[in-house]
C-alpha cells in the first residue's frame, strides 16, 4: 500500500518559518515527481513546487519562489517544504503528493499526480 505521510503543520505567527516533511512508503522512490500543493477554503487547490527524485528540475509557482525550497532525503524516503516569511495569505491545508512520471510530464497539475498525503493544517495568524 503506498502511503504519503506529512508532518509539521500548525498555527504560525506571521513571518515565521516551518517545514513540512512527507514521508513515502510503499513506492519506489526512484525516478518519482514529488510536490506540494495547498487549498484554501473556497479555493481551488493550488502548485507550490514540484520536483523528481531523479529529474532534478525543479519548478515553483510564482508566490513560492522566493519563500518557499522543496528539498528530498533519499536515506529517508521523505521530501520537504521549507517556508520562510509566511503570510496570511499561506494559511491552508497543505499537500504531498507523488507520481511516477517524470516532471515535464505532470507539472504543477494537480489532476495528473497519483498519489496524495491526507494534507496537514497551517494557519499564519498575528
Amino acid at each position: 500500500e503506498v502511503q504519503l505521510v506529512e508532518s509539521g503543520g500548525g498555527l504560525v505567527q506571521i513571518g515565521r518559518s516551518l517545514r513540512l516533511s512527507c514521508a513515502v512508503s510503499g513506492l519506489t522512490f526512484d525516478d518519482l515527481t514529488i510536490a506540494w500543493f495547498r487549498q484554501a477554503p473556497g479555493r481551488e487547490r493550488e502548485g507550490i513546487s514540484c520536483t523528481g527524485t531523479d529529474d532534478k528540475s525543479t519548478y515553483y509557482a510564482d508566490f513560492a519562489r522566493d519563500r518557499f525550497t522543496i528539498s528530498i532525503d533519499y536515506a529517508k524516503k521523505t521530501f520537504s517544504l521549507q517556508m520562510n516569511n509566511l503570510k496570511p495569505e499561506d494559511t491552508a491545508v497543505y499537500f504531498c503528493a507523488a507520481d511516477r512520471r517524470r516532471v515535464l510530464a505532470v507539472g504543477l497539475t494537480s489532476s495528473k499526480y497519483e498519489y496524495w498525503g491526507q494534507g496537514t493544517q497551517i494557519t499564519v495568524s498575528s
